[in-house]
């Protein structure tokens, strides 16, 4: 059969535009830093206006904004605002003014800090990134930093976890619409001799196949394994690995077959039981804003039976909760 063309190019397209924020007509950015000013400059701060300025706007149209206040005021917005703010909303409304790229790399720079990593956030950044994005943020990592990611990954983890997590930070994923048959056979067979079928695993070869193909590659590569081998690669997985290895690849299983249902797996995981994880509940409200959190909501509601914007209203308190509910954009 060969290569079969995917959803088309405008499919694709539509994805990015599930967002629950997008740009606001009429944007005047010198406009916006003086009402930000005032709000910050008067007598106590006024968070209402400051939350409606920054929620209503895309991301783009903040970074103007910033610009737009340092040349006007000399002070860049994101230390008035740390001046003037505290806690979770400070977190929030900082993470807001701030270059996807770069939020994604503090956000990284986060995991790795300080006793011990978050190996489970930097499972979830380095599988749902582009390899676009993957690029664009090692360069802002490097800006910020001044060291390499791949070298940060390197002394703070080990082993297959360590070369697959290296292997995504190269942003090597193939992008490509197309899938190929004989490739899924090829490589589901790969998968299968790899796992099932010897005594042992070659770990690499799980490695290399799911943290390089195409997330649309690797859908038509699981129903082909399920065919040789009459299980489900998650099993398979389970079975033959473990560790922070084994959460990452069925991580890549998982965004390959869903992406939003994995996101929304992770805030339900945020915002269930005592207490609420508000870094990751922050990185996921901001980070996917403007890519698919209309369909992250969906797929919360349909796993949970409750909706995402109820989570945080039960979860999270006064101008924090405010600011993630204007994020989450409406009630399902």
């Amino acid at each position: 059969m060969g290569v079969v063309a995917a959803p088309c190019e405008q499919d694709l397209q539509k994805v990015g535009h599930r967002g629950t924020v997008r740009d606001y007509p009429g944007f005047n950015p010198s406009v916006d830093a003086e009402v930000i000013r005032k709000a910050i400059r008067g007598i106590g701060t006024d968070e209402k206006t400051l939350i409606s300025v920054l929620t209503e706007r895309s991301n783009a149209q903040r970074q103007l904004i910033v610009k737009e206040y340092q040349a006007a005021y000399g002070k860049a917005l994101k230390d008035d605002l740390k001046g003037d703010l505290s806690g979770n909303f400070e977190y929030l409304m900082v993470a807001l003014v701030t270059p996807p790229a770069v939020f994604d790399a503090k956000q990284l720079k986060k995991s790795m800090k300080g006793t011990g990593t978050n190996e489970n956030a930097l499972i979830e950044i380095l599988t749902t990134r582009t390899s676009r994005q993957m690029k664009e943020i090692s360069q802002a990592y490097y800006t910020v930093y001044k060291k390499s990611l791949g070298d940060d990954i390197s002394s703070e983890t080990s082993g297959d976890f360590r070369k697959a997590l290296l292997t995504l930070a190269d942003g090597r994923r193939d992008e490509s619409l197309k899938v190929d048959e004989h490739l899924a056979k090829k490589d589901a067979q790969i998968l299968y001799n790899a796992g099932e079928n010897r005594w042992g695993t070659d770990e690499d070869k799980f490695t290399e196949i799911l943290c390089l193909r195409s997330f649309p590659q690797l859908k038509l590569t699981f129903d082909e394994y399920r065919n040789i081998s009459k299980k489900d690669i998650v099993d398979s997985i389970k079975g033959e690995l473990s560790g922070h290895f084994e959460d990452l690849l069925l991580a890549i299983v998982h965004c390959a077959r869903n992406m939003p249902a994995f996101l929304a797996g992770r805030l339900h995981q945020a915002l269930k039981g005592a207490g609420t994880d508000e870094f990751t509940l922050n990185r996921i409200m901001v980070s996917r804003s403007e890519i698919d959190l209309l369909d992250i909501r969906a797929e919360f509601k349909k796993h949970y039976g409750y909706s995402l914007y109820s989570a945080i209203k039960s979860d999270t308190s006064g101008n924090y909760e405010i600011t993630l509910l204007k994020i989450c954009g409406g009630d399902d």
